[in-house]
């Protein structure tokens, strides 16, 4: 008889749990959803751009206890770009976390190749374009700025249409280390002109020096077309 009542205790214990769960709130879905779309326009707020966010669905099979204070976050290894993943996490008064997936687009300008592009060739203002589109679908490093294009080479061959990345250009250089160089030298009522060798790299603008025919060395400003504006 005392194990007949010990058993039935148990049940209706467990019993009394499970209708405590059934009749617990159930978390609601769009809190959630609303919740992870707050927590990505804040995340994604630095980003220059027309930003928009869309957030999956939660599975509707699932049962969370109610929450008074969600806690979305980022998962290791995600980010707030493009297609992610969301965590949300409850922590009283009960414990549980979920993975919303979401998606991040950020419509920006970017700069394309309006023409072929041949490897070494200095890009002007007529080979690029600024292109507007969706930047989370475009390759990391995409070129935003006309003014990170004109001037450069291309690092390889580059067909019409491609968007420009930072490691598809090379910075121009005005002189190249031990090319003959042009050094002027110029002032009120007269102009000085002769060669030197440059001793380094320098693009244009940049301080660079050279070693003249009789072995003297001069600082000067690199100028584009291999010369140096000297002053003494």
């Amino acid at each position: 008889m005392l194990k007949i009542t010990v058993h039935l205790l148990v049940w209706l214990a467990l019993a009394g749990a499970a209708r405590a769960t059934e009749l617990a709130p159930r978390q609601d879905a769009g809190a959630m959803r609303i919740a992870v779309e707050q927590f990505l326009l804040i995340q994604s707020g630095g980003i220059p751009g027309e930003i928009s966010i869309s957030v999956g669905n939660v599975d509707a099979h699932l049962y969370l206890p109610s929450c008074p204070t969600l806690e979305p976050f980022l998962p290791s290894g995600n980010k707030a770009w493009g297609k992610t993943t969301v965590g949300v996490r409850c922590s009283e008064p009960s414990h549980w976390t979920v993975y919303i997936p979401a998606t991040i687009h950020v419509v920006g300008d970017y700069v394309a190749a309006i023409a072929p592009l041949v490897q070494g060739q200095v890009i002007g203002e007529h080979d690029v374009a600024v292109v507007r589109g969706d930047l989370t679908t475009l390759p990391a490093g995409v070129i935003t700025d006309l003014s990170h294009a004109i001037g450069y080479s291309a690092a390889r061959s580059l067909p019409a249409g491609v968007p420009l990345r930072l490691d598809s250009l090379r910075i121009q250089q005005a002189v190249q280390q031990g090319q003959i160089v042009r050094l002027i030298s110029s002032g009120e009522g007269f102009r000085v002109s002769a060669e030197g060798r440059a001793l380094a790299n320098a693009m244009d603008g940049q301080l660079v020096q050279a070693k003249t025919a009789g072995g003297q060395i001069v600082s000067g400003i690199a100028k584009m077309g291999g010369t140096l504006e000297v002053t003494y």
